[in-house]
């Protein structure tokens, strides 16, 4: 962004710190768990956690959290790198936090021999019961004080696998009367007898997140551990560990999650929403995966520039999601190549242009480019499609396209004037007839008429067919989690519109998936990178031309 902007409360912190000498080198972490897509709130994390350090002369790793293999798997490691990737950032270095399990596993023998770690027989139910409540004190475990001796060789067994899931955990010793319950003992390992997508079947217990987060920050020196506020609670058991094994303190701090309206931000029910088929994968272009809106168009640019403008709180609020609409709009007004597809075509013949006569116009590819971007040839001869929406039988004053009598500008070619129109047997409007002016040639224009109106339009025997996908959000209310009831049932019907014969200038047969247009009138779109195959063309509507959020933000 090129606007001078204040430092946000973290940058704030970073300066601090260094100015201090408390830190030589600023070193970031981002670390997902690779159980589903990566959406738009993980871009906000990416690009703070990344952008911290390339700010300050740092760097950042790459570490999956994968101590659940219950959920993980190595289709959701590439997608996320590959995100990463596409956005615009590189790490440096690349890390799982099951590279650390056999460190983990000794810092948990350490604790073990210092008294502060035991192994409990209780279920998760039981434990769940005696962990009291916020203003009750929890109740020991029976086997709370068991001696240093049976600990190690009950934890030593755990890991060779002679219990089942679920009998036994290991559990650090703090405080059962902590008005923090994640304070009161919380578990640190239990056993999952289940394949690990990339240790195979070499351990059997698994680290909890609060045990494996803060050791693998340490152990990799991360100096700023950034995560969102719901982790606020977790932060006293995160500087216990490292405080009780005397590793390098790593910092933890807490950030505004963000929130979209129109949207819904839950892994678990994005996942709803894929295993039930509601939606075409984690891909599809409504969904708010980075996948699926690269898949419907938006660019890493207008990404990182839509979380620069929301910028980092610690307050908890919900962003508009014109705003990112707005950011979109406004990085492919500027790089977008303009064409012209007609949706809903009707005939529009030219009487007075020679039936064996055609030419090739010139049509510019975007205006904002210098030169223009250049130049593409559009076909031209005495019939074309244009919309059905452009033509009035009986229209208003002040409408500024065709109708009986009306002069229009076609897009890059010559004014019409209208003079009558046909109808089928159920009186629908088939083909309109006009008649065009020779001298009226864009960028040679003599004629001295001024069109109010202009059109865009098809050659009909140029033509090409083509599917469009035009999108919409994916729920009717602003904060579908937030509604009582099944969150799938404020799911919008309209959401996706499928016109499966759209006329297109043959300038498109060369469109690559991934490349952005803009339709003129019509929208932002791009070729759809997973349905286009086989000679079969599907352009996805990335956004609408209106932009709304800014007209809004003005009053």
């Amino acid at each position: 962004m090129s606007e001078e902007r204040s430092l946000n409360f973290l940058e704030e912190i970073v300066e601090a710190d260094l100015a201090a000498g408390k830190h030589v080198e600023i070193h970031t972490r981002f670390p997902p768990e690779p159980n589903g897509y990566l959406h738009i709130g993980h871009a906000k994390s990416i690009c703070l956690n990344f952008g911290l350090a390339d700010k300050y002369g740092g760097k950042t790793n790459l570490r999956f959290d994968d101590t659940n293999p219950v959920t993980e798997d190595t289709e959701y490691v590439d997608s996320i790198k590959a995100d990463v990737r596409w956005l615009g950032f590189d790490w440096e270095e690349e890390h799982y936090a099951s590279d650390y399990f056999d460190q983990l596993y000794a810092y948990a023998v350490s604790l073990i021999n210092k008294g502060l770690a035991y192994v409990d027989d209780l279920s998760a139910e039981e434990i769940a019961t005696m962990k009291g409540t916020p203003t009750e004190p929890g109740k020991e475990s029976p086997f709370r004080n068991r001696s240093i001796e049976e600990n190690l060789s009950l934890f030593t067994a755990m890991k060779n696998g002679a219990f089942n899931d679920g009998e036994k955990v290991l559990r650090a010793k703090i405080d059962l009367a902590s008005p923090n319950m994640h304070m009161r003992d919380p578990i640190m390992y239990r056993i999952k007898k289940i394949h690990h997508h990339r240790t195979g079947d070499t351990w059997c217990i698994y680290p909890m997140y609060d045990f494996a987060h803060g050791q693998s920050d340490s152990i990799e020196n991360i100096s700023h551990s950034i995560c969102t506020l719901e982790f606020e609670v977790h932060k006293p058991l995160y500087n216990w560990y490292i405080a009780q094994l005397g590793i390098f303190p790593s910092n933890q701090f807490e950030f505004a999650r963000l929130n979209l309206t129109y949207t819904v931000m839950s892994k678990r029910k994005l996942l709803q929403l894929v295993q039930e088929k509601l939606v075409d994968g984690w891909d599809d272009p409504r969904m708010p995966t980075i996948s699926g809106l690269r898949r419907r168009g938006y660019t890493p640019l207008s990404l990182r520039n839509f979380c620069e403008r929301i910028g980092v709180q610690r307050r908890e609020n919900i962003i508009d999601v014109g705003l990112l609409e707005f950011c979109v709009r406004e990085d492919l007004n500027k790089t977008a190549l303009r064409r012209m597809v007609v949706l809903d075509p009707i005939k529009l013949i030219i009487t007075n242009y020679p039936e064996e006569q055609s030419e090739i116009l010139k049509g510019e590819n975007n205006p904002e480019l210098e030169d223009n971007g250049g130049y593409r040839d559009l076909p031209f001869g005495r019939e074309l499609w244009i919309e059905a929406e452009d033509f009035m039988e009986e229209a208003p004053k002040k409408w500024f396209r065709l109708a009986p009598g009306n002069k229009v500008r076609l897009k890059s070619a010559y004014i019409v004037s209208c003079t009558g129109f046909e109808k089928d047997a159920s009186g629908k409007v088939t083909a309109v007839h006009c008649e065009y002016i020779p001298e009226s040639k864009s960028g040679q224009d003599t004629s001295g008429i001024n069109a109010k109106g202009t059109m865009h339009w098809i050659s009909a025997e140029k033509a090409e067919n083509a599917e469009v996908r035009l999108y919409d959000r994916l729920f009717q209310v602003e904060d579908p989690s937030s509604e009582e009831g099944d969150f799938k049932s404020y799911m919008n019907p309209n959401s996706l519109e499928i016109i499966q014969e759209a006329k297109i200038e043959p300038s498109l047969l060369e469109a690559q998936p991934g490349e952005q247009f803009q339709f003129i009138r019509k929208g932002y779109f791009t070729l759809d990178s997973k349905l286009s195959a086989g000679g079969k063309l599907v352009f996805n509507r990335t956004v609408t031309l209106k932009d709304a959020w800014s007209k809004e933000s003005k009053k």
